[in-house]
């Protein structure tokens, strides 16, 4: 087990990293942040040179993998961090410094057990693309297949579980304040963030997870996942098919290839909410980087390390809450949040329906462009803080992916609706999966006052939304133990306190934005 001593020393590292490049700035001004960690914020960051514009690429950078994968969560929350914020972030997505080729053809001949030669004809030494965890070569098998060889930086597996340990360290004293802090629940925050990553680290689950979400969305026309190499696939090594397509994000070449922007835009949306809400399993890195255009305009989703799932129960309660949201029947929103136990119980239902009311009626038929799902987010986020209600980390994934998907569609199609693109998907699943009685509940949610009229439907739908906010069973936390629970003389404990708070302040306070 490490050291306290150790987890302060990371910290403190962090800390005056995230300091030097004004990355502790907005967290300490931010009304969120609790006051302990505001005022601890300051003296992490006491006796620093400042940048005027802070630059939290380059801190999570100079910090190491680990932070890279948490930044490149942060870029998706515009609502916490902030749109100045979330644009610098953004660079993390891609364009890091390379692994050199030898290396690289090094970590494929020990995971293949194989010289490399065995299996491709030959292997392009510039990367296509170069991330935290990986990065991607052009190569030719020999058989004479074009495909995308995938290969895991060498000994990032054990950076990363060093300082996803710190983490959870961190996370346990931050939780400890109470309060706000308590209710973002950075230590379950954490252990989903541990979970995914540690699924990230593993290439043939990412390979088993494109080919699940290929089999899930056969259907699904001008949208595409590429085809695994199994042959050519191990633990730090995934091969999938070439694809020849336009970046979703470059708009002109788009644009010259005579593609819509505004139909790709709808087909973005449309398979979206088809993995999250009909499959249940959705790829949760739809960032532009990830997603191509090919000739006939089918989308094409690549790397499939992180991914989504939510379980029948919680489908329910999301459709419903966005056909409430779409809808604008308020109450009923409110009754699911009341039912799936969201809300405490002590708590007044209407007060909370007009709560959502002020946070949907301004979106209701207006464009992205004016008003968007990230804003609704922050309102929502704010009804959670006045209402009590604890983070849901198992929704974590699914509220970044919509707000990653909304940006995405944006840059397409400045004009989109994603309510009025959403509605009706959202009506038809309600109605074919619900069966009989959603058709005629579908008229009833737009005169709920006579819901009650229907008690076999009322029971139906109750059976079927989540108890507990929906969430699968919590992944269990580690045990840690807090350096003021220590057995050691007083004097000795207080002067590990105070560093530590000082370390959480800096290192840690970033962790708690995930919620």
């Amino acid at each position: 087990m490490t050291a306290a001593r150790t987890h302060i020393f990371r910290l403190l590292k962090w800390g005056r990293i995230l300091a030097r490049h004004g990355a502790l700035r907005d967290i300490e001004n931010a009304r969120q942040t609790p006051l302990p960690v505001r005022r601890l914020c300051r003296i992490a960051r006491f006796g620093t040179i400042q940048p005027k514009h802070p630059d939290y690429a380059a801190a999570f950078r100079e910090i190491g993998p680990a932070a890279i994968k948490l930044g490149q969560t942060l870029a998706t929350r515009p609502d916490l961090v902030g749109e100045d914020a979330t644009h610098n972030l953004l660079g993390l997505q891609d364009a890091l410094p390379p692994e050199p080729f030898d290396k690289i053809c090094e970590q494929i001949e020990r995971a293949l057990d194989a010289p490399w030669e065995k299996f491709f004809q030959s292997i392009d030494p510039e990367p296509i693309g170069s991330a935290s965890i990986a990065q991607v070569h052009k190569a030719v098998t020999t058989d004479g297949r074009t495909v995308a060889v995938k290969v895991q930086r060498p000994g990032i597996d054990k950076r990363f579980l060093r300082d996803i340990e710190t983490y959870e360290w961190a996370a346990a004293h931050l939780e400890a304040f109470g309060g706000e802090a308590a209710r973002l629940r950075p230590r379950l925050t954490i252990a989903n963030f541990k979970r995914w990553t540690l699924r990230e680290l593993d290439l043939r689950r990412e390979a088993a997870s494109a080919s699940e979400l290929k089999d899930a969305m056969q259907s699904e026309p001008f949208y595409e996942v590429p085809k695994i190499d199994w042959d050519r696939t191990a633990g730090k090594v995934l091969t999938l098919d070439w694809i020849d397509g336009i970046k979703i994000a470059d708009r002109e070449g788009i644009l010259a290839a005579g593609h819509d922007p505004h139909v790709l835009a709808n087909r973005l949306v449309h398979a979206f909410l088809r993995q999250a809400i009909s499959e249940g399993f959705f790829h949760a890195d739809m960032h532009q980087g990830n997603l191509l255009v090919r000739s006939d305009g089918t989308i094409v989703a690549i790397d499939f390390g992180i991914m989504g799932r939510i379980d029948r129960k919680a489908r329910v309660w999301l459709a419903e809450i966005l056909y409430g949201l779409i809808t604008g029947n308020y109450r009923r929103v409110a009754e699911i949040h009341f039912e799936a136990q969201y809300v405490p119980a002590h708590h007044n239902m209407e007060e909370f329906a007009t709560a959502l009311r002020a946070v949907g009626e301004p979106m209701r038929g207006k464009p992205v462009s004016e008003l968007s799902v990230g804003m609704m987010l922050d309102g929502l986020f704010a009804i959670t803080r006045d209402f009590d209600m604890q983070t849901q980390p198992h929704l974590l994934l699914l509220q970044k992916t919509m707000v990653m998907v909304e940006g995405v569609a944006t840059s397409l199609d400045p004009g989109i609706n994603m309510w009025d693109t959403a509605a009706p998907f959202v009506r038809e699943w309600i109605r074919t999966e619900l069966g009989p009685e959603a058709k005629a509940a579908d008229g009833i949610r737009r005169q709920f006052e006579t819901l009650a009229l229907l008690p076999d439907l009322v029971r139906r739908l109750d059976a079927q939304l989540p108890r507990e906010g929906g969430a699968p069973p919590a992944p269990p936390l580690p045990e840690v133990k807090l350096i003021w629970d220590r057995d050691r003389p007083r004097s000795t404990a207080l002067a590990f306190t105070v560093t530590a708070i000082i370390a959480a302040a800096a290192g840690a306070a970033g962790m708690a934005w995930l919620g």
